[in-house]
């Protein structure tokens, strides 16, 4: 089984060291003891932590899609020519650039501070690990 040390676990679930300690102590979270006597957390139970608090903000898009990979935020930046746009958002921690036509940008009235939604949906997906 995978395991991970406190500060390891708070870089990953994206808080401090002390909050994944209070979540320990109040049974949040489950910590067992390494052979250094370390607090260490099974990566099975950081990962169904992070699905059960991956909320962010809803989707303003309300219909049906079959596309899951959706992150919603906000446009950071617009880069146009006459024919095709860069559109730069922040969506939570995950920057998304998406390459479009400028012609779609101003039909979907796109501006440095809009809601938006980046749906993504690729036929590859690279999975890398330490």
């Amino acid at each position: 089984m995978t395991t991970f040390r406190v500060s390891e676990a708070a870089a990953l679930l994206g808080v401090s060291d002390d909050t994944v300690r209070r979540w320990i102590d109040n049974g949040a979270l489950t910590a067992s003891a390494d052979a250094s006597g370390r607090a260490v957390l099974e990566g099975s139970e950081l990962a169904a932590h992070l699905e059960a608090s991956a909320g962010g903000p809803g989707d303003p898009v309300q219909r049906g899609s079959s596309a899951r990979n959706r992150f919603v935020g906000l446009v950071t930046g617009i880069v146009s020519d006459r024919v095709m746009s860069q559109v730069q958002m922040q969506c939570g921690p995950h920057r998304v650039v998406s390459l479009m036509s400028t012609e779609a940008v101003r039909e979907l009235e796109l501006e440095v501070g809009s809601l938006a939604t980046a749906v993504v949906k690729a036929t590859t997906v690279i999975v890398e690990t330490p």
